[in-house]
This record gives structure tokens, C-alpha cells and sequence, in this order.
């Protein structure tokens, strides 16, 4: 089952429960597959739908700081419950540790030595990576490597 099919399987479990939140959160999710797919004109595959899943998150947790600055603590609960359900569907992330492994093996294959082969480094970084990691997390393991 791909992971379109598991949104819409979960959706329907979400109605038939009455769990209206998770309702909400995977239909927010699927509008944004829907105008992707629209955009495209042609159906997702899994690539395309991690890529929705990893925003998804990335916007919620941008917005989960600004809250936290403006001490919104009433939206910030639903935040991170929209978080976590959404992960839910991300494969199992990657420790600090393995990521530090790949950007290092990744560094001796490219040869990279200087900030300047930074951007080399982390197209070459990112498809190993995708969706199992946050990309300012290998951003900041390369930097690191790369001084």
C-alpha cells in the first residue's frame, strides 16, 4: 500500500471514528497532494508525497516557534498533535549519529574539503536522506565537516 492509499485509508478510519482532528489534519495533507497532483496532471508516487509530508511538518514547525514567541501556549498543543500524526506517515527518522555517518561518507566519495563544495555536498546528501531526516540537521552536520 502506498502512501496515498494509507492517507485515504486512514481518512476514512478518522471519519467512521469521529476523530474530527485527525480528520482535519490528513485532509489538509491530501489538499495539498491534490494541488500537486493537479499541477503535475498526472498521480503522485511515494517520492512526491514524502516531499508533501516533510513541508508539512517544516511549515508546522516554523509556525510551532513563532507561537511559542507570541506565547500562543492555546495553539501551540494542536500544533504538535498535527506533528505528530503527520510523522506518522515519514519512514523512521535517522539518529544524529547516522546522519553524521552518511555526510561523512558522502564527503570522502565527493572529495569536498571547503564550505565552497557545500552545495555539492548536500545535493548529493539529500535524495540519500529523504524523508528521514530534517534538512537543517544535515545542513548543520555539514557545516560541521566542512570546516
Amino acid at each position: 500500500m502506498n502512501l496515498s492509499e494509507r492517507l485515504s485509508d486512514d481518512m476514512k478510519q478518522a471519519m467512521k471514528s469521529k476523530d474530527k482532528f485527525r480528520l482535519t489534519t490528513i485532509r489538509m495533507v491530501r489538499a495539498s497532494m491534490k494541488n500537486l497532483e493537479i499541477d503535475l496532471k498526472r498521480p503522485l508516487d511515494d517520492n512526491e508525497v514524502l516531499d508533501i509530508l516533510s513541508r508539512e511538518i517544516k511549515q508546522r514547525k516554523d509556525s510551532l516557534q513563532e507561537f511559542k514567541k507570541a506565547g500562543r501556549d492555546d495553539l501551540i498543543a494542536d500544533l504538535e498533535s498535527e506533528i505528530e500524526i503527520i510523522s506518522g506517515y515519514l519512514p523512521e527518522q535517522l539518529t544524529e549519529e547516522d546522519i553524521q555517518e552518511i555526510v561523512r561518507q558522502t564527503i570522502h566519495e565527493l572529495g569536498a574539503s571547503s564550505k565552497a563544495d557545500m552545495g555539492k555536498v548536500m545535493s548529493a546528501l539529500m535524495p540519500k536522506v529523504k524523508g528521514r531526516a530534517d534538512g537543517k540537521l544535515v545542513n548543520q552536520a555539514v557545516q560541521q565537516f566542512l570546516q
